[in-house]
């Protein structure tokens, strides 16, 4: 997975460098080190080559953090107290988000307090206090996290933070393909185009049917061959009709290349219309591929739910599409189920790929996966339109180890999802907050992190 790139933006005052010169050095190799501790962990951290005390140098600072599209956040860190007004202009005109990490280099002061040494390495809190209370009164969001680096989960914290910025800067940058439009009178997630590029930045790019046959035509005798022989490998195969196996293959595969062609990092299929989308067969494998690949994907022309698990996987590569499909009251749980789209690597044992009798469109019988969602802790999230911009529903939950290798029903996905709350009052609240039947899942995601994504987003963020 490509790193998260943050920006690194540290603070001081001219006052002390004209009054002790000397003293700055140590505050400087400090923050190295903390550098060093988030690099570490993964991110790719970006040093504007000096430390920052007056406008110019704050200016100079955000030039550089604005002129790298790929940069997720920008983590400010106070060495020492510096005046707010020095650097507000400058944080009001990055284009990434904020992240205040607020610590100092000693974890005790109260037992030195005879002396006055450690006063002026330790101080820079009251510094993040005037500079989040111009944040504030600017209508500036921020997160922030407090602590000792080596005494406490501030790090942790931090680089957190950090991903759920990297999943919101993914989301902007979701080029999603839509193959057979959209699902006539499924109205909860859809918008229009151009209200999700202008709401989240997310661009559509629709199959044409020209499109459909022109990258059907390119796929070879010899490319069909080596995906089946692949599949072979990576499925238990048991489809029966060749033929039918061989289209649902070359479509899947024009599909494909139509994404490589257009640079898109996530797709939505209506299997309604795959017909005048110039493929021959609904592609359900190659769907189930996509999210493979770490790729976005959601049925019915939903491009804002593909764009979500787009987001989410490239930062959580366990992260499939899903839907709630029916309640089990008495042992509280719901059937997670779709025609034939989930994340293979999260199915508990190895995913059949057999004969499907289709009859929603032209294209006739196809071939599909089925298999069921391994057990584990999971997050499921929700993108929801309301009535001003989006909210975010995310909620922790179980995936049991119940499940049948044939599916639910023949040929289907199916996972039993265990809510944090009773059922009732789960889809109770789910529903009051105006949750879609499509949504994201996660394996061993973290609430709050995600969470976080959502306010970075602007979104009214629920956790349930």
């Amino acid at each position: 997975m490509k790193k998260t790139k943050i920006g690194y933006l540290p603070f001081y005052i001219k006052l002390y460098d004209d009054a002790y010169p000397d003293i700055r050095a140590p505050y400087e190799a400090y923050m190295h080190k903390l550098i060093g501790m988030i690099e570490e962990r993964g991110f790719e951290v970006v040093y504007p080559g000096e430390v920052c005390r007056v406008k110019e140098e704050f200016d100079r600072a955000a030039a550089v953090f604005n002129a790298d599209p790929e940069i997720a956040a920008v983590v400010t860190q106070h060495l020492a107290y510096s005046p707010s007004l020095e650097s507000i202009q400058a944080l009001l005109s990055l284009r990434a988000p904020i992240i205040v990490f607020d610590t100092t280099p000693d974890y005790e002061l109260l037992k030195y307090a005879e002396t006055e040494d450690r006063i002026m390495p330790n101080h820079g809190i009251h510094g993040v206090q005037d500079m989040c209370n111009m944040l504030r009164r600017n209508g500036r969001h921020y997160e922030i996290c407090a602590g000792h680096a080596l005494h406490s989960d501030v790090v942790s914290e931090l680089c957190s933070l950090c991903r759920a910025a990297g999943t919101a800067l993914n989301l902007k940058n979701s080029r999603i393909g839509m193959v057979g439009g959209e699902f006539e009178g499924m109205g909860d997630f859809r918008l229009p185009d151009d209200v999700l590029k202008r709401e989240l930045g997310v661009e559509t790019v629709r199959m044409t049917e020209a499109d459909g046959r022109k990258f059907t035509h390119a796929v070879t005798d010899d490319e069909i061959k080596a995906e089946i022989d692949s599949d072979a490998v990576n499925f238990d195969v048991r489809a029966v009709n060749d033929s039918a196996y061989a289209l649902a293959t070359k479509a899947g595969l024009a599909v494909r290349k139509w994404m490589e062609a257009n640079e898109l990092n996530g797709v939505t299929v209506n299997f309604l219309h795959t017909d005048t989308a110039g493929i021959p067969k609904m592609p359900f494998v190659e769907c189930c591929k996509v999210l493979e690949r770490c790729q976005g994907y959601a049925g019915e022309g939903d491009n804002l739910t593909a764009a979500l698990v787009g987001a989410l996987i490239r930062t959580y590569p366990d992260t499939t599409f899903t839907e709630m499909f029916c309640p089990d009251w008495a042992e509280g749980l719901i059937l997670l189920s779709h025609m034939g789209e989930m994340n293979p690597k999260l199915s508990m044992w190895k995913p059949v790929l057999r004969d499907k009798r289709f009859t929603y469109n032209s294209c006739g019988n196809t071939v599909s996966l089925s298999g069921c969602f391994k057990a584990g802790k999971v997050v499921l999230v929700n993108l929801a339109p309301a009535e001003k911009g989006f909210t975010l529903i995310v909620t922790a939950a179980e995936i049991t180890g119940d499940g049948y290798p044939t599916g639910a029903y023949e040929a289907e996905v199916q996972g039993w999802f265990k809510p944090s709350l009773p059922l009732p009052e789960f889809l109770q609240t789910y529903s009051k907050y105006g949750g879609t039947h499509h949504s994201a899942m996660v394996y061993g995601g973290d609430v709050n992190e995600i969470a976080a994504f959502g306010r970075f987003m602007g979104f009214e963020t629920v956790i349930i």
